[in-house]
């Protein structure tokens, strides 16, 4: 009897449990006191995921104001003329820019930058007799060199661009091109073809073209592209903002004093330089590059007629693109 007793309470306590546990299994409570009597395996306490915070979004840029053209540039008395602002790259103005057209002179740009950029400025450069005839036999311009004089090429640089002697331009081809003018102007056509001015080439380190048989040429917008590149050398840029360049004389050469041949420099305000040129096929030419108010710009005039129309003409383009209104970008 005893044991039938113990038998039904068993069983009714079994009966309870399974009835009660999935009911405490449904409560926080319960989930508790089933885990701590190891009726209900305990669980890790779940970490929240961070919840990424919304992206900020990058503002766009205000574009900045640059000078615009409007209206018509002024009517030039040239072949080509050209006007870049050196601020943005943008072309301002662009009449026959594409022209191949020879350069006289302006030829020098290129003589400068193959030198500054292959060769060291200490380097010293004698003056041969070939730099003197180029002068005295086939009427180049001149900085008075003497022949004998060895000069370092740094100062040999401001007998080439201030008074632009083609006696400083052969000198320095000479020593540059291992005693060969020829191996000194296919680095120059080569430099050309590394900037991509595809429509310049040269044939002499000077400019003068008595017979070239027309392989000597370049177009305004090439020759603003090599100005705007070698502009960016520091002493190419100091170098043809100077004025009046004196050399003290010492063992290696005599006393030498140039004066630049761009008489703007002396009278337009905010002029900075850069090279002129002449000859009966190209006329008159000048590479010049001025600032005004934070501007700058940089223009090629080739095949003036005169000095003086082509010094003219300068200030009136230059004046022109420096009042014309800042306006933001167009896209």
């Amino acid at each position: 009897m005893r044991c039938r007793l113990i038998t039904i309470i068993l069983v009714l306590l079994t009966l309870c449990i399974a009835i009660v546990t999935p009911v405490l299994a449904f409560t926080s409570g319960g989930q508790r006191v089933l885990q701590s009597t190891g009726l209900l395996p305990s669980t890790p306490t779940a970490t929240p995921s961070p919840t990424a915070l919304p992206a900020t979004p990058t503002p766009i840029p205000i574009p900045q104001p640059v000078l615009t053209v409007q209206g018509k540039p002024p009517i030039l008395q040239d072949s080509a003329d050209y006007l870049v602002d050196l601020d943005t790259s943008n072309t301002l103005v662009d009449t026959n820019g594409e022209k191949p057209l020879p350069m006289a002179s302006t030829t020098k740009v290129m003589t400068a930058l193959v030198a500054l950029q292959t060769a060291d400025l200490n380097q010293l450069i004698p003056v041969g007799q070939d730099a003197y005839n180029r002068v005295h036999v086939d009427g180049g311009s001149s900085s008075d060199l003497v022949i004998g004089d060895k000069l370092p090429l740094k100062d040999m640089l401001y007998a080439l661009l201030l008074p632009s002697g083609n006696d400083a331009a052969v000198a320095i081809a000479d020593a540059l091109g291992n005693g060969s003018q020829t191996a000194f102007v296919q680095r120059m056509n080569l430099f050309a073809y590394r900037l991509r001015l595809f429509q310049t080439h040269y044939s002499n380190p000077d400019g003068l073209t008595l017979d070239d048989n027309g392989l000597h040429y370049t177009t305004a917008a090439d020759l603003a592209r090599l100005t705007e590149y070698t502009m960016k050398i520091p002493l190419f840029a100091h170098i043809v903002e100077t004025q009046t360049y004196t050399l003290p004389a010492n063992k290696q050469h005599g006393a030498y004093k140039w004066t630049t041949t761009n008489t703007l420099l002396a009278t337009f305000k905010g002029m900075i330089g850069v090279k002129t040129g002449y000859t009966d096929a190209a006329g008159y030419c000048l590479v010049f590059a001025a600032t005004r108010q934070k501007h700058r710009l940089l223009g090629i005039i080739l095949g003036s007629p005169s000095q003086q129309q082509r010094n003219q003409d300068v200030t009136m383009l230059l004046n022109w693109g420096f009042a014309l209104p800042l306006l933001p970008p167009t896209f």
